[in-house]
């Protein structure tokens, strides 16, 4: 006797240039019952975005990288475009000024931890859009 089938897991795209902590935000959206897509500056997030979006149901992006778009320009780019995928924004250093976050993005400062990730991930998604670990 099985049990209802689950729908497959909504995808996150993480976008930050520094390895380690693209690993680590994968982690932490694995956990919370994400598959994940990967980006290491703002060029290649929009093109992953442009071919996934209808999957992609969060964008976890750093701010500074390399390329022509910083993590501000691809979060406001990304809210215009597919404004049903939710925005987190992280830096270690820098802090959002007027007109930098889409409406509706959150930004959490570096170093994050899981706890303060999936806090943020239950008040920014919909119900529907929440992955099952995230639904307590």
């Amino acid at each position: 006797m099985s049990g209802p089938v689950q729908p497959p897991a909504p995808y996150a795209l993480v976008v930050d240039d520094d390895g380690f902590i693209r690993m680590d935000a994968m982690d932490i959206l694995s956990e919370a019952g994400f598959r994940t897509f990967e980006a290491s500056d703002g060029d290649k997030a929009m093109s992953l975005l442009g071919r996934e979006h209808a999957q992609i149901v969060l964008l976890f992006t750093d701010v500074q990288m390399p390329g022509s778009r910083d993590g501000f320009a691809v979060a406001r780019e990304t809210s215009e475009r597919w404004p049903h995928i939710a925005i987190v924004v992280a830096s270690g250093q820098l802090q959002p000024g007027p007109g930098d976050m889409p409406e509706g993005a959150r930004f959490i400062g570096k170093p994050f931890t899981t706890d303060m990730v999936h806090d943020h991930l239950r008040e920014i998604l919909p119900d529907g859009q929440k992955p099952v670990p995230l639904r307590h």
